[in-house]
Order: C-alpha cells, then sequence, then structure tokens
C-alpha cells in the first residue's frame, strides 16, 4: 500500500506538469467575427487552413449565440471579446463582412488589436476589419490593405493603403476582401512558421 501511495504521490504532480506543459504549448489562433453578418469566406477559408497545420482556432464575438455569416454560414463563438486574453494565442484575426463596422469604435475591439502589437503577436485583418485596426491606431506609419472604400480612411489613420490583395508589415497582415480569404490565411500562416 504505501508502494502505491509512492507512485501516485510521483504521478500527480507528473501528470499535471505534463497537461500544463501541453497546454502551453498548443498553438492557437483567434478569430474575431461579427456577431451578424461577418463574411463566410474570411472566416471559413483562413480557419481551414489554421486547422490543417495543428492549430486550435477560437471564434470570439460579441455574443455566445449562433453568429451569421453574410452568405448563411452559422457558426457558434467559443468567447466573447471582452474575455480574451491576448496572451493566449499566437495569432489574432478579425474577420471582415459588412458586420465588421460593429468593431470600428469598440474600445475592447482597439484593446486587443494594441496589446497583439505590443506583445509581437500576429495582427491580421481582411475585408473591412483592417478599418479596426487603424481606428485603434496601429496602422499608423504601416503598410496596410482593406476593401476598396476604405482605402482613404485607412490613410487618414496614418497608414500607407497599397491596395495589394494581401499585405505584410513587420507582424500585421491585411488583406482586401472574399477573394483574397486563401492568400490572406497561406500569409498568416507563413508569418507565424517564421516565428518559430
Amino acid at each position: 500500500m504505501i508502494g502505491f501511495l509512492k507512485i501516485i504521490s510521483f504521478l500527480i504532480p507528473f501528470t499535471l506538469c505534463t497537461s500544463l506543459s501541453f497546454a502551453k504549448n498548443t498553438k492557437k489562433i483567434l478569430m474575431i467575427i461579427a456577431h451578424q453578418n461577418f463574411r463566410d469566406e474570411e472566416l471559413l477559408i483562413p480557419k481551414k487552413l489554421f486547422e490543417s497545420e495543428g492549430y486550435n482556432v477560437v471564434i470570439a464575438s460579441t455574443s455566445l449565440k449562433p453568429a451569421k455569416g453574410m452568405l448563411g454560414a452559422v457558426v457558434t463563438p467559443q468567447i466573447l471579446i471582452d474575455q480574451v486574453k491576448v496572451e493566449d494565442y499566437d495569432a489574432i484575426v478579425f474577420v471582415g463582412g459588412v458586420g465588421a463596422q460593429e468593431y470600428f469604435n469598440n474600445s475592447v475591439a482597439h484593446k486587443i488589436a494594441k496589446e497583439a502589437v505590443l506583445k509581437g503577436k500576429i495582427l491580421a485583418a481582411i475585408c473591412l476589419a483592417p478599418r479596426t485596426l487603424a481606428e485603434a491606431g496601429v496602422l499608423k506609419g504601416k503598410k496596410a490593405t482593406v476593401w476598396v472604400s476604405e482605402g482613404k480612411t485607412l490613410e487618414a489613420k496614418g497608414a500607407y493603403y497599397t491596395g495589394k490583395p494581401v499585405e505584410v508589415d513587420g507582424n500585421i497582415v491585411t488583406g482586401s476582401g472574399p477573394q483574397a480569404a486563401e492568400e490572406f490565411g497561406k500569409t498568416i500562416l507563413k508569418l507565424l512558421k517564421s516565428q518559430k
């Protein structure tokens, strides 16, 4: 019996340490979507790419109720944006679509973007979502792209609008819209791999 207890007393801390170590090494990407009218391809295409490379994708929004995309996709967010801890993720991705406007002046979204930059995380946004980054002040002096209607807004906030499908400046990746979703996702993955 004493031998059994010694084994158990050894295994419990070992198991806890192993579990904590595994949890710490889990690769995670946060994708922030509008609760209504996110752009389906801008979520689903990069998400599939990320998962195929072993990343755990966590979806955040302003509600945990099922969220609906512009083309009808329905997904259930796992976390509220005000509960996000930036340090838990390898990359933070803001998804576009007309609903992305809800984050343009959202102080929580701005805080997440600023923290991602301060902590050296990859920060990405596509379609209308780069405007949220511009409003947060993190695109000042950076090359960026966005849905064409927002190019002048980015410039007014101090960004260098390039109009490219995908743009990279340091750890910031921006995409112009749904047609760039695959290139956007692949570019984020390439940047993540270069940091390993």
